[in-house]
């Protein structure tokens, strides 16, 4: 992967992987419900700052986190495919076992199309096969 990075910051890294054309998002140490939900804001604007309809999202390196996708992850999720996303493999934290049963593909809505995985390289390969809807 060759990587150019976009917004960085104590929560998180997101960058753009110019070899599979979408971003990478590497989360990082813990997260309270407010440190997620700026960096869901933030990953809409990167999205917008680099446009592209994949996203690797990488919570493997959260040490922890009392976040789930709250009533606002609806919306955010609604934002992020306005903004062009597609597909975003989501690789859940490793500390977390309460988000291991978050079940993403019960949304009322199935796009963008987010699968959960728990660990980068079989998020890695699935958002690989995946393929741009025109």
């Amino acid at each position: 992967m060759q990587l150019r990075y976009l917004i960085v910051n104590e929560n998180v890294s997101i960058s753009y992987d110019d070899t599979n054309d979408w971003l990478y998002v590497d989360w990082q140490g813990e997260h309270t419900p407010e440190t997620s939900y700026a960096t869901c804001l933030l990953m809409v604007e990167a999205l917008r700052m680099q446009p592209c309809s994949k996203i690797l999202n990488d919570n493997s390196n959260i040490t922890y986190t009392t976040a789930e996708l709250p009533e606002w992850g609806k919306l955010w999720l609604r934002d992020m495919e306005g903004a062009g996303l597609q597909y975003m493999a989501w690789v859940l934290p490793r500390n977390a076992p309460k988000l291991q049963t978050t079940d993403l593909s019960a949304r009322p809505f199935r796009k963008p199309l987010v699968v959960t995985f728990s660990d980068v390289a079989t998020a890695f390969e699935w958002l690989h096969k995946q393929q741009r809807e025109l």
